[in-house]
């Protein structure tokens, strides 16, 4: 705050009335002592909890080395990050940035540069889909299919076509001479939480490679072992050429990630495209510990044990409730679709010490830890399922 009391921040962020200063595990406390569960995560990010000391360890060794140096020069860390990565997924090759915004934007970069430098067939339209979200740059807004992000952006870039979400025949119809990549996200996290269906995803592999366009998995909300693998497209049996990473990446340090197929390659020859702060010595230091330690405690598993458990366990408490449209998701990314906006549901869940967050106006997500103690998980559900029972009484009654 400012000496007049006022904040000296843009208001870009609808913030709501609590101040977090501490976390440990699923745990968090505002600036007044009180304790909440966090179901929340960051939006996805503190994939081990907050503070998790795999993580902290390997930043206060890095913090005591090396900080930043430039990719002008040969970051070890970078080269152990990467290896762990492709090691463990279907890619050949890695370029480290900041955010997830700048993974997308990467990914935007590679398409249009391999099929212009490298096939020279001057293509350079993506297909997206309606209600997908991938980023506030202007290209990674204007890929995202939804126009609330748009306003007041325009004159937008050109090179992005939209169609409806597992829709294959709406994909067919918009692939033309121009289109070279189609971009999706396998579940729509800020669209509402919304799997692909299967098939759906199956027939859009075998249109890119029957057409030669470049797949590309946004994988910024689902990825390091979200949705129950470590990466959401193992759940259907395809392989990306492209796909991005960033929030859990980082074990709650910011660092994202682009990978890609190796033939990508010669897509990005030196000096086509960087990033000042991308794969800095600390910000490798953290995902490597993160991912290692989400692999070596078999995290992903057990977000699909507790995605599955919590599903049935909502199914159960909230059967009947008029407010309940459809709950829905995979892993530990779950969506409470509501019949009415949701946000003064969420607001009393926060009052009652439990963070959640929305996923569009009717939508209430849970994101919690992968680790996320049992007790915690249930308790932050019967105060959710609570909560809800008590606002669908008051309907009712009117």
């Amino acid at each position: 705050m400012s000496e007049t009391g006022k904040s000296s921040l843009f208001p870009t962020y609808a913030r709501y009335p609590i101040t977090l200063v501490k976390g440990e595990g699923s745990r968090l406390w505002d600036d007044t002592g009180k304790e909440y569960i966090d179901l929340m995560s960051g939006i996805a990010v503190a994939n081990l909890g907050h503070a998790p000391k795999e993580v902290k360890e390997q930043l206060v060794q890095q913090l005591d080395q090396l900080w930043h140096v430039s990719n002008l020069f040969h970051i070890p860390n970078q080269e152990k990050l990467a290896s762990l990565l492709t090691d463990n997924s279907c890619a050949d090759a890695v370029f480290f940035c900041s955010t997830g915004a700048e993974a997308n934007e990467a990914a935007i970069k590679l398409a249009r540069r391999y099929n212009q430098k490298v096939l020279n067939n001057g293509r350079y339209e993506i297909i997206t889909f309606n209600m997908s979200f991938h980023g506030r740059t202007l290209a990674t807004l204007t890929a995202t299919g939804q126009d609330k992000v748009k306003e007041g952006f325009h004159p937008l870039p050109e090179g992005f076509v939209y169609a409806p979400y597992n829709d294959i025949e709406a994909v067919r119809s918009l692939v033309n001479d121009k289109t070279c990549a189609i971009m999706l996200e396998m579940v729509q996290g800020e669209g509402g939480v919304l799997p692909a269906d299967p098939e759906f995803v199956k027939q859009l592999a075998a249109l890119c490679k029957q057409e030669g366009l470049l797949l590309i998995a946004d994988e910024i909300q689902t990825g390091v072992g979200r949705t129950g693998k470590l990466f959401a497209y193992e759940h259907y049996g395809v392989e990306p050429d492209i796909f991005t990473l960033a929030k859990g990446l980082g074990g709650g340090f910011p660092i994202g990630a682009m990978l890609g197929k190796a033939f990508l390659a010669e897509g990005f020859s030196a000096g086509s495209h960087g990033s000042t702060f991308g794969g800095t010595p600390i910000a490798t230091a953290a995902g490597f510990a993160a991912v290692d330690t989400i692999l070596a405690q078999k995290l992903p598993e057990r977000a699909a044990e507790l995605g599955e458990y919590t599903i049935k366990k909502l199914e159960s408490k909230l059967a009947g409730n008029p407010l309940i449209a459809k709950i829905r998701g995979i892993g530990l990314l779950i969506g409470i679709e509501c019949t009415q906006p949701a946000g003064e549901i969420i607001s009393e869940i926060h009052k009652r010490g439990v963070l959640v967050i929305p996923a569009g106006p009717n939508v209430i997500r849970l994101v919690p830890a992968l680790n996320i103690p049992q007790e915690d998980l249930d308790q932050g559900l019967d105060v959710l399922c609570a909560v809800l029972a008590e606002k669908a009484s008051t309907i009712s009654s009117i």
